[in-house]
């Protein structure tokens, strides 16, 4: 694998250097909902695209997908898209500003403030969570951007995780989003996972847009729970003012100049999962809890090794910490975050984006690890992994599991 140049950073976290790729989302390592397929391929024969910002169906079952969660509007305030990229970009575009956002966080964001050449700040996370910065270091990155000549007009947060898998406490989001809102920053919640928390009835998933209704904007990629990644939709939710109703024409009028236009069959496979049928919901129920088991696997091989890690609460991913283990590394020739992503992508045969694709210190040994490759290579044991009532006792997850406990354990 080749190396990147590395970039000296930003004294207060901005990064300015050149965009470079990104690691793939977290592979959920299930076969496509047979239900989601047929209505895809009874859709197959249109040729149009959506128009900007989505048709009618799409954007009425994304209202309703809030509605059921306690976030109320009309579909005149939903924008889809084909994929959280071009919505987010969009989005930044729209706000005007300098942009912050936790650190670490998922891998997408950086870049989308990089292409539109915005400065883009790191905050630091809280001890208990990532997703969402620490609120006196918000505040203390906010006064510092100032004084620097900075405008900082957007928070960036997700509260369940995309890296570090964990689930922001409601006190904590409360306490972010009023800091935010007092120092004028609007707030973006990407709630992606927020329908694969591994232990539903004993969380409580709080949106930041139930606590603050005119000052955020809910963002879902529908590959977290709903659809396949390779039919990439994601929607956004606008809060009902007047200054919101324009950002929305702006968001629209950036899509149409991308030419960002969702599928009609992804569109029709999209508005039905959004709808929660039963065979929806029980996927996602079956997948969510599979993930838990699989997680905590995962999650007990990286505290054998020595290293560290948060206990996975959302998601098909943990963050790693191999610090402790960084003698052992460095033995092996690994002293950063791109060197670990090489050797553990090699010893594990699947992606393991370092910490610095997140936002993390170069240094940092920190690492993402999926937990979809441990759950099958065929869709036959994928489908065996997700109805298994223990699935870590089936032979394939079992063998994929000692692989990569090995890997780990070696470093010992």
């Amino acid at each position: 694998m080749a190396r990147r140049e590395r970039k000296q950073p930003h004294p207060l976290g901005g990064d300015r250097g050149p965009v470079r790729y990104g690691p793939p989302a977290p592979d959920p390592g299930l076969p496509v909902l047979p239900e989601l397929a047929g209505v895809l391929a009874a859709s197959a024969a249109w040729t149009r695209p959506e128009p900007p910002g989505g048709g009618t169906i799409l954007r009425e079952a994304a209202r309703a997908y809030w509605e059921r969660r306690g976030l109320h509007g009309g579909p005149g305030s939903i924008v889809a898209a084909p994929g959280p990229q071009p919505l987010l970009l969009a989005l930044i575009a729209a706000h005007g500003g300098d942009v912050l956002m936790p650190r670490p966080c998922p891998a997408g964001w950086m870049p989308q403030a990089r292409l539109l050449g915005r400065p883009a700040y790191h905050v630091p996370t809280p001890a208990e969570c990532g997703g969402i910065p620490d609120p006196y270091a918000l505040l203390e990155t906010v006064r510092r951007v100032r004084a620097e000549g900075g405008r900082p007009r957007l928070l960036l947060i997700s509260v369940a995780d995309d890296p570090t898998a964990t689930l922001a406490p409601p006190e904590l989001v409360r306490e972010v989003c009023e800091a935010a809102v007092a120092e004028g920053l609007h707030v973006v919640s990407d709630e992606t996972w927020r329908d694969t928390l591994h232990r539903p009835h004993d969380t409580v998933l709080l949106s930041p847009a139930e606590m603050c209704p005119d000052d955020v904007t809910v963002v879902c990629d529908l590959a977290g729970a709903l659809t396949p990644s390779a039919w990439p939709v994601a929607v956004a939710r606008f809060p009902d003012t007047v200054r919101a109703t324009a950002r929305r024409a702006r968001v629209l009028d950036v899509l149409t100049a991308l030419g960002a236009l969702v599928a009609e069959p992804v569109a029709r496979a999209a508005a039905h999962a959004l709808c929660e049928p039963e065979p929806v919901r029980a996927r996602i129920r079956q997948a969510a809890a599979l993930q838990a088991h699989v997680a905590s696997a995962a999650h007990r091989a990286v505290l054998g090794a020595g290293a560290l890690a948060r206990p996975p609460q959302a998601g098909r991913h943990l963050y790693a910490d191999l610090g402790p283990l960084r003698t052992r590394l460095a033995a092996r020739g690994v002293t950063d975050s791109m060197e670990l992503e090489e050797y553990l992508t090699e010893r594990l045969g699947a992606p393991a984006p370092g910490g610095h694709r997140f936002g993390d210190e170069l240094g940092a040994l920190r690492v993402r690890l999926s937990t979809g490759p441990l759950l099958g290579s065929t869709p036959e044991q994928q489908t065996e992994s997700l109805t298994a009532v223990e699935p870590l006792e089936l032979p394939h997850v079992a063998q994929a599991l000692s692989i990569f406990e090995a890997a780990l354990d070696e470093l010992r």
